[in-house]
């Protein structure tokens, strides 16, 4: 099975967009965080979530089933695969999240893009972040408009939590590569310094 090694060295050579980049970390850490407390395997999870958008910036009007080729042709597992293809349900593909995985990939997907978008405007980023303001940002339809408010409440009902817990998961997920996403308090206010500077 590739390795996570491989399967960043695949992200960074199929994506340039660093906001891409880091949408595909955060899905992969809320995703790994899903596996961890549903006690399935991590490393298997975590490269679905890593790899779910890879042809997305190449090849938009056929994502996801140019990636899903290319992880084939590499040998990555069919549970992955079949996983990142049933992400793009309803929209780019007629087959439904089935799978525990399946059902965790969609239900983290846009829901973390929403988050990642919430943390961008709070003085302290993830680090205070709650359920209630999430949900709040996701009634605003002008906020982030490019989050698919259908698909976040497809995924609530496909994980079977309550949207307040499924909403913390993500937020606990993406708060382990908080560095990485740059949305700690300390990113934020080195964001508001960089902006006050002539």
């Amino acid at each position: 099975m590739p390795t996570r090694s491989d399967a960043v060295a695949l992200l960074e050579e199929w994506v340039d967009s660093e906001a891409l980049r880091k949408h595909m970390y955060a899905v992969e850490a809320a995703v790994r965080h899903y596996a961890r407390l549903m006690g399935e395997d991590e490393e298997l999870w975590g490269l679905a979530g890593l790899l779910h958008d890879l042809d997305w910036e190449k090849h938009p009007d056929e994502h996801p089933h140019i990636g899903v080729a290319r992880l084939r042709e590499l040998g990555y597992p069919d549970e992955v695969v079949h996983a990142i293809l049933t992400h793009g349900y309803p929209d780019r593909t007629d087959i439904a999240p089935e799978t525990p995985l399946e059902r965790v990939l969609y239900a983290c997907d846009e829901l973390s893009g929403l988050v990642y978008a919430c943390c961008l405007v709070r003085p302290n980023g993830i680090d205070d972040l709650k359920p209630r303001s999430v949900a709040k940002k996701l009634k605003d339809k002008a906020f982030a408009r490019g989050v698919h408010r259908e698909a976040v409440h497809l995924g609530v009902e496909l994980i079977g939590l309550p949207r307040a817990e499924h909403i913390q998961n993500v937020i606990d997920g993406l708060r382990t590569v908080g560095d990485v996403l740059e949305v700690r308090g300390e990113d934020m206010a080195a964001r508001r310094r960089a902006r006050r500077t002539p």
